[in-house]
C-alpha cells in the first residue's frame, strides 16, 4: 500500500482471531486451564503506583533535568506498566467480582494523571469484539487524523508525542459507547482529589514529573512503538503482530498481542504458554523483537503511514453506515 494514497485497506474478511482461537482449541484443548484469573496482579499495581508516587516525591526538590531525565528513563516504564494493569483490569483478570477489577483499574490510573480507566474498559472491549470496524473500534485513527499525518517523519514525531490527545478525538465517533456515568464521575474525583493533593503537599516539579512520565509512556519513546506493533501493517496484510523483546520483562507481557485477542481470558503472567503451546500457529506469524527498531522504521519509513490499518465495513449482520466507509482500499 502506497502512503501518499490517503487509504486504509478494507477487508471483506472477519477478524483473524476467532477462527484462530477455535483451531487452537481444537488441536489444544489443553490451553483452556490458563484461562482464570490472577489476583496477584493487584500486588504489583500496589507496588507500581508506590514507586511511582515516592519517585515523584523524592524530585521535588530536584532540577529540572534530573525530573525530565527521572521521566524518561524510569517513570515512563511505570506508567507504560500501569496502562498494562488496567489493560488487565478491564478484561476482568485480577477476580471474579467486576466491581474490585474496575476499582483496581482506577487505583492504577492514579499516577497518569488523567482519569482514563473506565472509559479505556469500555473502548476496549469494544476493539476486540469489532476490530477494523470505524464506528466501534477506537484504536483506529479518524480518516482527517489519518490524512494530516500521514507519512511524514516530523508528522508523526508529532502524532506520537500528543498521542493521548488524538485518542481524545476518537471518541465521538463511537456513538455506541456511554460516554458519561457514575462510574466515570468516580474515575474523575479520584484523579482530581490525587493531583489535587499531590501539588499541594509536594508542589510543581512532582506534577511535571507525572506529566511528562504519562506522555513518554504512550508517546515519542521506545515504548510508543508498542501502538504501531499491535495492528499497523508493517508487513504486509497480516492484522496483528506480537512483540517478543525484553521489554515484556517490564510490561506485564503485553507484547504477546495475537495471542491476547486469541485469548483475552488468559492472564498477562500465562500467554507466553499459549504461544508455547501452539507454537505452530504462531511461528508462521511475523512478530517484532524491538520496540527501538519499530519506532524508528515508523518514524522514517514513508511506507509506513496511520493509514497502514485494516478497516472492515460491517459488524457482523448490521452494516456501518456509507459516511463510515471512505478511504478505503480492497484487499483480495
Amino acid at each position: 500500500m502506497s502512503a501518499n494514497n490517503y487509504q486504509f485497506t478494507y477487508a471483506t474478511t472477519p477478524e483473524p482471531h476467532r477462527a484462530r482461537t477455535k483451531e487452537i482449541l481444537k488441536q489444544h484443548p489443553e490451553i483452556r486451564a490458563l484461562i482464570g484469573k490472577n489476583p496477584l496482579t493487584f500486588v504489583a499495581i500496589v507496588g507500581v503506583v508506590t514507586a511511582q508516587i515516592v519517585l515523584g516525591i523524592l524530585l521535588a526538590q530536584q532540577s529540572w533535568w534530573w525530573v525530565l531525565a527521572a521521566a524518561y528513563c524510569i517513570g515512563a516504564f511505570a506508567c507504560h506498566a500501569l496502562f498494562v494493569l488496567i489493560h488487565e483490569c478491564a478484561h476482568k483478570l485480577l477476580f471474579k467480582n467486576p466491581v474490585a477489577n474496575r476499582l483496581a483499574g482506577i487505583l492504577a490510573n492514579m499516577p497518569l494523571i488523567f482519569p482514563s480507566s473506565v472509559s479505556f474498559e469500555r473502548y476496549h472491549i469494544k476493539h476486540h469484539s469489532f476490530q477494523g470496524v470505524h464506528e466501534l473500534d477506537g484504536d483506529l485513527p479518524n480518516h482527517w487524523e489519518a490524512k494530516l499525518i500521514n507519512n511524514n517523519c516530523i508528522a508523526k514525531a508529532f502524532w506520537l508525542l500528543f498521542y493521548p490527545f488524538f485518542q481524545l478525538f476518537r471518541l465521538s465517533r463511537l456513538k455506541e459507547i456511554k460516554p458519561f456515568d457514575g462510574w466515570i464521575a468516580l474515575n474523575w474525583i479520584v484523579q482530581i482529589l490525587f493531583i489535587g493533593a499531590m501539588s499541594y503537599f509536594f508542589g510543581t516539579k512532582t506534577i511535571v514529573f507525572l506529566v511528562l512520565s504519562f506522555f513518554f509512556s504512550v508517546g515519542l519513546h521506545p515504548l510508543g512503538a508498542r501502538w504501531i506493533q499491535e495492528h499497523y501493517l508493517t508487513h504486509g496484510q497480516q492484522e496483528t503482530y506480537s512483540y517478543y523483546g525484553v521489554l515484556n520483562s517490564v510490561a506485564f507481557n503485553v507484547g504477546f498481542h495475537n495471542e491476547h485477542h486469541d485469548f483475552p481470558s488468559v492472564p498477562w503472567n500465562k500467554l507466553p504458554h499459549i504461544r508455547t503451546t501452539a507454537a505452530s500457529h504462531y511461528n508462521n506469524l511475523f512478530f517484532h523483537t524491538s520496540w527501538t527498531k519499530l519506532l524508528f522504521r515508523f518514524l522514517f519509513d514513508r511506507e509506513i503511514s496511520l493509514f497502514s490499518r485494516i478497516l472492515r465495513s460491517n459488524r457482523g449482520k448490521v452494516a456501518l453506515s456509507d459516511e463510515s466507509k471512505p478511504d478505503i482500499e480492497l484487499v483480495n
